[in-house]
């Protein structure tokens, strides 16, 4: 067995001091702000679940057993657990539907990640979402670059076309533009707004309304660095329509999007606080 020294800790773990902490609690405290004000309300869910494997890989999830032989997790996700608390407990506590949470999650087999999140159920509104991501990464003087995408173009074309998902999620274009098809090559190089009109005219009838839903978010989302990626594809866990991410320094910084949950159109998104924090920290080390 390999000797652990006094000052390890785990791999994959966090330790914040000094400016770092500083900044971790201050990128908090103005979230906290942020969404209370946009009439968020916070929840704290417990570190323990019973249901995240519904949800999560079990290969990912940290598990034991509770004291009536039960598997108990980690806290692997926090989306699944807010939506589901909210609609299956507290509902008739409360009938707000807009919750922001600020709390780590845990992999397996030593990973913890700091996020903040909130959720709209019951509600498509990925503008909102957009708005409150772009000014927070404004006020913390973060440049970076919005990048908007629709999981059911990538759908739709490997239906049409044949073409494993598998292609494009590893961004694979040759798979596509070896069938020569003109408005294939004209999504392959869409990024602009400006250009998206032109596209929507020659596109497959079932490419359509998703272009359009993107050109949409694209004009009101109020974020000046927009770039357009429809052929993108990563297989989320829960979004399966709009999703957006804000990118900077080819790291993400947060993502959002639409899903459904028990019926419900709802949306919502994620900050990756530790990326967010290195990201400011180096930056200062310029």
């Amino acid at each position: 067995m390999d000797m652990i020294f006094e000052h390890e800790i785990p791999q994959g773990s966090r330790l914040y001091f000094g400016k770092s902490a500083e900044l971790k609690r201050e990128i908090e405290t103005y979230a906290a702000k942020l969404l209370s004000q946009e009439g968020f309300e916070e929840i704290v869910t417990p570190f323990f679940s019973f249901h995240q494997h519904q949800q999560v890989d079990e290969k990912s999830l940290l598990r034991f057993s509770d004291k009536a032989n039960r598997l108990v997790s980690l806290r692997a996700d926090s989306t699944y657990d807010v939506v589901r608390l909210i609609s299956r407990r507290l509902g008739r506590s409360t009938d707000h539907k807009k919750w922001f949470y600020i709390q780590p999650i845990f992999r397996y087999p030593s990973f913890e990640f700091y996020q903040i999140g909130a959720e709209l159920i019951g509600e498509k509104n990925i503008s909102l979402s957009v708005k409150i991501v772009s000014d927070l990464l404004r006020h913390f003087q973060c440049e970076s670059y919005l990048q908007i995408s629709h999981i059911a173009i990538p759908k739709t074309i490997s239906s049409m076309l044949d073409i494993p998902l598998e292609v494009l999620k590893a961004g694979k274009l040759e798979a596509l533009l070896s069938h020569k098809e003109p408005w294939l090559n004209a999504l392959a190089t869409l990024e602009s707004i400006k250009k998206i009109d032109e596209v929507i005219e020659i596109v497959p009838k079932e490419l359509k309304l998703p272009l359009e839903e993107m050109k949409e978010l694209a004009l009101n989302c109020g974020h000046f660095n927009v770039i357009l990626a429809p052929l993108f594809y990563a297989k989320m866990r829960y979004y399966e329509t709009l999703f957006f991410r804000f990118i900077s320094n080819n790291k993400t910084l947060s993502s959002g999007g639409e899903y459904t949950f028990e019926e419900e159109n709802s949306s919502g998104f994620g900050i990756y606080s530790d990326t967010l924090i290195e990201t400011l920290m180096n930056r200062e080390m310029k």
